[in-house]
């Protein structure tokens, strides 16, 4: 299985800087032995779909809309965003979940509706520092989990899940490699319980991943890419993640 690394773009670009960092990106994608995607702000998806299309570089979303369609002002849905090439949509993201209230109920009727558009959902669980030190990390992880696995069933093998402890996003703080491993391992053993194509779905790791910490964090048995937030600005640094992934 192809490692998968995904730069979240979070609420940052422009029209220029777009075009000039992924003009960056798209030097030497023959080099590339994994399967990379942005994931940019909603305005730029149009820019991106011309300039990407036809590329290596997948196209991604940060959120979509629970609803199909109807009076949501401000909403984008799923069929919005498949029209313009988008291949995954980020659900869930630790700063949805916190400034926006998501609820795992949410986050789940987010991939649904992903799925159902032919949109790979790139599934965000994860833990806060509190939790963590409450020892509460596992159980927090399973139960954002659990509700995407009840809404979705056996379709569940056709996600993308991506662990992102709260407290290693932004912060230079990252879980040590084998920390990050112990929770993909947990997490991998809930979707063999729950599909018997589990070893499909590709457990991502997010949470200020760089060119520092990527080969040892990639190195684990049960981390298959990375969610990248601020080293997806720099081209340098984004696509020595993407060499580190093979």
């Amino acid at each position: 299985m192809k490692k998968l690394i995904v730069g979240n773009w979070k609420m940052n670009g422009s029209l220029d800087a777009n075009t000039a960092l992924v003009a960056a990106l798209l030097q030497d994608t023959q080099a590339w032995a994994c399967d990379v995607a942005v994931c940019a702000p909603a305005p730029y998806l149009a820019q991106l779909h011309t300039s990407l299309t036809g590329s290596r570089l997948d196209l991604g979303a940060q959120d979509l809309s629970v609803h199909e369609s109807g009076a949501y002002t401000g909403e984008v849905s799923a069929a919005m965003l498949k029209e313009f090439g988008v291949r995954y949509c980020i659900v869930g993201h630790s700063e949805r979940r916190q400034y926006h209230q998501e609820s795992d109920t949410t986050v789940a009727l987010k991939a649904q509706r992903a799925l159902a558009a032919g949109i790979t959902p790139i599934v965000c669980v994860g833990e806060t520092l509190a939790q963590r030190e409450a020892g509460q990390t596992e159980e927090v992880v399973k139960r954002q989990l659990a509700a995407v696995v009840h809404a979705n069933g056996h379709c569940i093998s056709e996600i993308v899940l991506a662990y992102e402890p709260v407290w290693a996003i932004g912060t230079g703080k990252t879980a040590s490699p084998e920390e990050a491993q112990h929770v993909h391992h947990v997490l991998r053993a809930q979707l063999q319980a729950a599909s018997q194509h589990a070893d499909r779905v590709r457990i991502l790791y997010g949470g200020s991943m760089n060119a520092g910490n990527a080969q040892a964090l990639l190195a684990q048995a049960d981390i298959d890419g990375g969610l990248i937030g601020g080293a997806a600005l720099q081209a340098a640094a984004f696509l020595s993640i993407v060499a580190a992934a093979h």
